[in-house]
């Protein structure tokens, strides 16, 4: 089997909400995702998708994901799809960082890995553990009582974990978590996750203030020593995001003692065998993990809940169904909520088909 051809569609996905806010003032209502195509000489066709988070949000763009494909594509035709760690090889010799243009493409070659020996990919990346997938709902930024007005909606609907988005104003954010801890029951999970938008003195004034709050505290700030500061001022367990965005990272933290669970981006480790990579050192090290993405329709939800559902249940923390948020279904096949969980699909590899009347012509096609 043979790389014959590699493509992408562009495909905008609108949320069900209107917008989506956090720190900064930051906020997008219309996600620009790339649908990845890996065509082989057999026929078989492996599907990807990235979909960044705005380009405000990690070192990642939409039109850079196409702008990258036409960079990496030709140097990958001709090569076997299913020797996921030579491509993967290839792809770091032919471009340097980018790895979110690099995850569309891994993520077909496992889709395709997975329809070739006719498994779903969750088996050949270590088989399912439990039944389904818990998930989280990420809160977007508003006043402290809209949030919590949502989190008691969203809890009705079945879900047990909640991502709040802060890293605004300090007394507001305080007012944010009590506001909306209060909604919740002892057993539900409730993260404020400010994705850098705090400074390490205002952080440190947060956690002091909900420090009888049962609550995780996600990202406070940009840097990593900031980070770290502001988790040896506070018992609460704590979460780190954005800065770990490579493996010596995660290595680094671990030393340090600064963290408690990490949060493992697909599409910021450069596709699924980066984050297993840094998935099974996680387990072996004892780190929980949101297993996720930055955003996506249906084809990111399935690889989503393929490395979630290959996890062991243990240090699984969360993980996040991103079809759900948008209004715009781009593939059948994909993982739907039932009462705040998924499964994987039991269909070979990623167990989705595209949907060729929603994602449009190709915009990218290289031979």
């Amino acid at each position: 089997m043979k790389i014959s051809r590699i493509f992408a569609h562009r495909v905008e996905l609108p949320l069900v909400e209107g917008s989506y806010k956090w720190s900064g003032g930051k906020s997008v209502s219309v996600f620009d995702s790339t649908i990845v195509g890996v065509e082989t000489d057999t026929g078989l066709i492996g599907y990807g998708e990235v979909c960044p988070l705005g380009p405000f949000y990690l070192p990642a763009y939409a039109e850079g994901v196409r702008a990258g494909l036409k960079e990496l594509a030709p140097h990958l035709i001709g090569l076997d799809p299913r020797e996921l760690a030579v491509i993967n090889h290839r792809m770091d010799a032919a471009l340097k960082g980018h790895p979110y243009v690099k995850s569309g493409i891994d993520i077909a070659c496992w889709d395709l890995l997975g329809k070739s020996t006719s498994l779903p990919v969750c088996m050949l990346m270590g088989g399912r553990f439990g039944d389904s997938v818990r998930l989280y709902r990420a809160i977007s930024q508003e006043s402290p009582d809209a949030m919590a007005v949502k989190v008691a909606g969203y809890r009705e609907a079945g879900y047990t974990r909640f991502q709040l988005k802060v890293g605004g104003d300090p007394d507001t954010d305080i007012e944010r978590i009590r506001a909306v801890r209060a909604m919740l029951q002892p057993s539900d999970r409730l993260v404020a996750d400010a994705n850098t938008g705090w400074t390490q003195h205002e952080a440190i004034r947060v956690v002091r203030a909900v420090r009888d709050i049962d609550v995780y505290i996600e990202q406070p700030c940009l840097t990593y020593e900031e980070c770290l500061a502001v988790r040896r001022h506070t018992d609460h367990p704590f979460v780190l995001d954005e800065n770990i965005d490579h493996l010596s990272m995660l290595l680094r933290a671990k030393a340090d003692l600064a963290m408690d669970v990490v949060n493992l981006k697909i599409s910021k480790l450069g596709g699924l065998t980066r984050t297993k990579q840094v998935r099974d050192l996680c387990v072996s090290m004892g780190i929980a993990m949101t297993l996720e993405d930055s955003w996506g329709g249906d084809i990111t939800t399935a690889a989503i809940a393929h490395l979630a559902h290959s996890t062991p249940e243990e240090f699984r923390f969360t993980s996040t169904d991103f079809n759900s948020y948008v209004t715009v279904s781009i593939a059948e096949g994909a993982p739907c909520r039932v009462q705040g969980t998924m499964q994987a699909s039991c269909t070979p590899g990623l167990g989705i088909t595209p949907r060729a009347d929603v994602i449009g012509p190709r915009i990218v096609e290289v031979r």
